[in-house]
This record gives C-alpha cells, sequence and structure tokens, in this order.
C-alpha cells in the first residue's frame, strides 16, 4: 500500500513537471559580433569576436559560430565593453541643497529614482552601489527593477546612512521645535547596532556610515571625525557579522584613519587623506572611492541652482584638496573604485568621471578597470559582472573609437545592453 502511494505520488510529480517543461518559454539566444572587445583584466583590444549569449547570461566568447535561430546584434564598426559600475550613486536624490529639500516627499523622492535609475542605465551603467536615500525608496527602486516594473540598473542599496546627531546624515535644517531628526541616525555602540540591524530589516543591502562631516549639509565640518573609532567598529563587526559591507563617508583624516582601522570595506570621497591613512587603506586593503567630477559641474552650477553660500564656501575649500590628495593616494597604490556622487550633479554624466582620474594621473585602462573589475570586487559580485566573459551577466556597452587611447568616448555611449536584452542601440541600421 505504502510502495503504491510512492509509486503514484512520483508519478504526480513527473506529469506535474513535463507539464511546466512544455510550457516553459525556451531560452532566448543572441549573438552579439563584436568588431572590438577590450577585455579589461589584460587591457587587450580583441578583434572580431562573437558573444554568445543564452538568457541573461553569457555562454561563450571567441570565434563561435552563429548558433542556427540566434537574433544577431552587430557591432562590428564598435568597440564592445562590460557594462559599467558606480560604486556611489543617489539615485532618488536630485541637484537640490537649499531649504526647498524640505518640500520634497518620500513618494516623489522614490519617483524621481525611477527616472534616475532610466538615465543611468542609458548612460551605460548597468551596476550601481546606491549609498544613501531617505524613507528606504532605495529598496523600493531596487525592487522595483528587479521586477522589471521599471528599467534602471542591478542596485545595491544602504537605506538611510547612518550618522550622528547632529552630523552629516542627520536633518539640520529646521529649528529645534520641529523636533526633526534623519532616518538613520544613530549615538552609542549599541544604538549604531540597533540601527544596523534596522536597516538590514528594511532590505538594505550594504550599510553606510558618516563616518565625518560633510560638505553640502549645513552645520558640519567636514574635517571633523562624528562617529568615534570605538562606535565604527561596532558598526563594521555587526554589518559583516550580518553578511553586509559597509561604506564609509568621509573626508577628514581622522575620520578616513578610524575607518579603515574599523574595517570598513571603502572610504568615500577621501579628501582630506594623508599618510597615515593612506598607509592604513593599503595595509587593510581599503578600496578609495573617490568623487572627483563633481567639482567642475559644482563650481560652474552651485549658484544657478540657488545653492546656499555656507555651501558653497565649504565646496571651494574640500574640492580642490580633495583632487590634491586622491592623485596622491593614486601614486601610493591604494585600491580605487569607480564613484561619482551622481546627484550632486545631474545622473547620465556618470562617465565624466573618468577623465579626472586620467587627468590625475591613471591610464585609460586603469580608469576604466576602476568601474569594471575594481567595483566588481568591492560588491563582491566579481562572478556576476565587471567583465565579458561566460557565465558573467549579459551587461554590455559600445562605443565608438578606442577608449583607451580616448577615455572620453564612454560619455557617448551608443549601445547598453543588461541581461540579454537591449536597452538602447544606436548602431541599429547603421551597414
Amino acid at each position: 500500500m505504502k510502495m503504491g502511494r510512492l509509486l503514484l505520488a512520483a508519478a504526480l510529480l513527473f506529469c506535474v513537471s513535463l507539464g511546466l517543461a512544455q510550457n516553459a518559454k525556451p531560452t532566448k539566444t543572441v549573438v552579439v559580433r563584436a568588431g572590438h572587445l577590450l577585455d579589461v583584466k589584460s587591457g587587450k583590444m580583441l578583434a572580431n569576436q562573437t558573444i554568445v549569449i543564452q538568457g541573461d547570461r553569457i555562454a561563450s566568447v571567441g570565434a563561435a559560430e552563429v548558433p542556427a535561430g540566434a537574433q544577431v546584434i552587430d557591432l562590428s564598426n564598435a568597440t564592445v565593453l562590460p557594462g559599467l559600475i558606480d560604486a556611489h550613486t543617489h539615485l532618488t536624490f536630485t541637484t537640490n541643497f537649499g531649504y526647498s529639500r524640505l518640500g520634497i516627499s518620500i513618494p516623489r523622492e522614490a519617483l524621481n529614482g525611477a527616472r534616475n535609475a532610466r538615465v543611468t542605465l542609458e548612460a551605460g551603467f548597468t551596476t550601481v552601489r546606491n549609498v544613501g536615500a531617505d524613507g528606504y525608496t532605495d529598496v523600493a527602486l531596487r525592487d522595483a527593477i528587479n521586477a522589471g516594473d521599471v528599467p534602471g540598473p542591478r542596485m545595491l542599496v544602504s537605506g538611510p546612512p547612518l550618522s550622528i546627531t547632529g552630523g552629516h546624515g542627520d536633518n539640520n535644517l529646521l529649528p529645534f521645535e520641529y523636533h526633526a531628526s534623519g532616518d538613520g541616525v544613530a549615538d552609542g555602540v549599541d544604538g549604531v547596532r540597533h540601527m544596523v540591524r534596522q536597516n538590514i530589516k528594511y532590505g538594505a543591502d550594504l550599510i553606510k556610515v558618516m563616518a565625518s562631516g560633510g560638505v553640502l549639509s549645513h552645520g558640519d565640518n567636514p574635517q571633523a571625525s562624528q562617529y568615534t573609532e570605538e562606535e565604527m567598529r561596532a558598526i563594521v563587526e555587526e554589518a559583516h557579522r550580518l553578511g553586509r559591507k559597509v561604506a564609509a563617508h568621509a573626508h577628514g583624516a581622522q575620520a578616513i584613519l578610524w575607518a579603515s582601522r574599523a574595517g570598513v570595506d571603502s572610504i568615500e570621497h577621501g579628501s582630506y587623506m594623508d599618510d597615515a591613512g593612506i598607509a592604513e587603506m593599503k595595509k587593510n586593503g581599503t578600496y578609495l572611492v573617490p568623487t572627483l567630477y563633481l567639482m567642475d559641474w559644482f563650481y560652474e552650477n552651485a549658484e544657478k541652482i540657488g545653492t546656499p553660500a555656507e555651501l558653497i564656501a565649504k565646496a571651494h575649500e574640500v574640492m580642490p584638496a580633495a583632487r590634491k590628495n586622491v592623485a596622491r593616494a593614486f601614486a601610493a597604490g591604494v585600491k580605487v573604485g569607480f564613484g561619482t556622487d551622481a546627484a550632486v550633479y545631474p545622473h547620465g554624466l556618470n562617465a565624466r568621471e573618468f577623465a579626472v582620474y586620467v587627468r590625475l594621473g591613471m591610464t585609460p585602462l586603469q580608469a576604466i578597470q576602476t568601474a569594471t573589475v575594481n567595483d566588481a570586487d568591492l560588491l563582491g559580485w566579481s562572478d556576476r559582472v565587471g567583465t565579458v566573459e561566460a557565465g558573467k551577466f549579459a551587461d554590455l556597452i559600445a562605443v565608438d573609437g578606442d577608449p583607451l587611447a580616448d577615455v572620453t568616448t564612454l560619455e557617448k555611449v551608443k549601445f547598453v545592453m543588461k541581461g540579454g536584452e537591449v536597452v538602447r542601440n544606436g548602431y541599429a541600421g547603421q551597414k
């Protein structure tokens, strides 16, 4: 009797499996013919490569024959690269730094994010790390993108950044009687441990911590450390124990040193890093994620968009120091990831960051590697993005010309594919 029931259950399971298999959509095969393909690991420019894509993954790269029935995309007159990665974005924010920020609701911020996600993807950035958003709007945006509801890059998100009371990340725009506080404000070891757990509860992929004061915030000093080293150690220990990496906003030298000692995975900005901080970052393998092009845009546009004079004055002190000290970190061999702080300037201009890295001493290949293999490593996603290799997501971009000769070609991306689906194709119909 028991054997009969087992045989019946097995038969039913087989029938259900067979029905599902028959109803499942066949995996689409797409072939990209690349006239030139940049191997971002070696720096070699490979000619006449065939990229075979099955579903959302790359099946093979080389000189393979085109499989029967495959859709063929002709990029024989273009240079193909892996989709770019930006490790420091704020997709739900806009270029708004004055008191009018108080009029932006959480629902409006989420809708801003949908627009900015599309623009960023169309610019060739197929993966981003979003390091700070209000009301977990970045969690909602990530989930909507993953569900196919809105177009956008792959996202790793932090939710609200952790900040001390009154620091960069708190709401310092309103007087006492409003009792306003930023979403991520937490003080003391117990407080920061709780906030790490809360952010993870509500969907954070990583933890962002404001280790120093900031530039575009009222009442704080970029050179002053915010959290104590003990508090930062608690943040990192709790985050790492729960499988999350930690990104530390840090301008001041002391904050950079303490954050690296505490074990953060990346220092964002690094404006006033000194020899001790650089040495500590090298020893610990801490990534530096500089955000440098924003200085060019901000100097030209800050007054036009109504930025308060206090913030403009801070920017004129911090931003030149950042370029000088970041160049020293480049020369010293600190690990570098690509990040932009897009939202300080309009989203979609992210690729303008590359040229600044080159001006500060990187080769074009090294600059490209920051936004591919380096960022993939920083995000913990080297097994899925950052290179054009079998098994990785089929995230591709294409440009005219040779980015190894002129890195600014990456500012004019003409073709974008994410997960085997074409987002834009400026080569369609060209002979």
